[in-house]
């Protein structure tokens, strides 16, 4: 039987498990080996945003999480968009479907996406007919869509040819003589080398491309050399 959790526990043990995670994925573990990680990380955030707590029993039948307000939520976390079987027999027993993607993005880091918190007639709808058993939710690809927005520019630095711009979302975009470097993260770590500057985070993990962008901006300025 599980313990029931505080909120600022429940959170605590979001950002603990998020940490493992980074470190597998930094020890060259693949996010599909993870999957009991990825699980629990689910669920922890599941009851986070419905202040709600983890269900009962360990792989309790039908629904992983309880919210606030009495309803049972199955909670499914995948790293990619690829199709999902859910048990018939055991839809039933839930009264919302949450899916998340636990994203891991080599520029922004790890994140959690929500593709589709549903009440569970309305997400029965989206899945395919029974067969042997289960049905299958059809993740469909994103969009790839340009903003129709100019983003404003935070920091500029200028060093050795190279030009680091930072946006007032915290993307890092790399140029070298006018022409951007993609994808930007050699070339931080060339200019990381040049400056004395960390790869790494204190916790040991490795910095994205927004953090070691940053930093290196904020060297190259404390350096004088912008």
């Amino acid at each position: 039987m599980s313990v029931t959790l505080t909120q600022t526990q429940i959170i605590q043990s979001l950002g603990e498990a998020l940490a493992w995670f980074e470190k597998e994925r930094a020890w060259g573990v693949p996010a599909a080996e993870l999957r009991h990680l990825t699980g629990r990380i689910g669920e922890l955030f599941a009851a986070m945003i419905t202040r709600g707590q983890m269900a009962l029993e360990t792989n309790q039948r039908g629904y992983d999480v309880v919210g606030a307000d009495g309803s049972r939520i199955s909670v499914k976390t995948v790293t990619s968009r690829h199709n999902i079987t859910f048990k018939d027999s055991t839809l039933a027993q839930a009264d919302r479907v949450m899916v998340l993607l636990l994203a891991d993005d080599p520029d922004k880091g790890l994140s959690i996406e929500e593709l589709i918190d549903e009440d569970r007639a309305t997400f029965m709808a989206r899945l395919s007919e029974v067969r042997n058993g289960d049905r299958t939710l059809y993740l469909p690809r994103p969009a790839t869509a340009k903003p129709d927005h100019v983003l404003e520019v935070t920091d500029t630095a200028r060093i050795d040819g190279y030009t680091l711009t930072r946006f007032e979302n915290g993307s890092i975009r790399v140029d070298l003589d006018g022409v951007e470097v993609r994808p930007a993260k050699p070339a931080l770590r060339h200019l990381a080398a040049r400056l004395g500057v960390a790869v790494e985070a204190p916790s040991g993990l490795p910095k994205n491309t927004q953090q070691l962008g940053s930093h290196i901006i904020k060297a190259i300025t404390a350096a004088g050399e912008t």
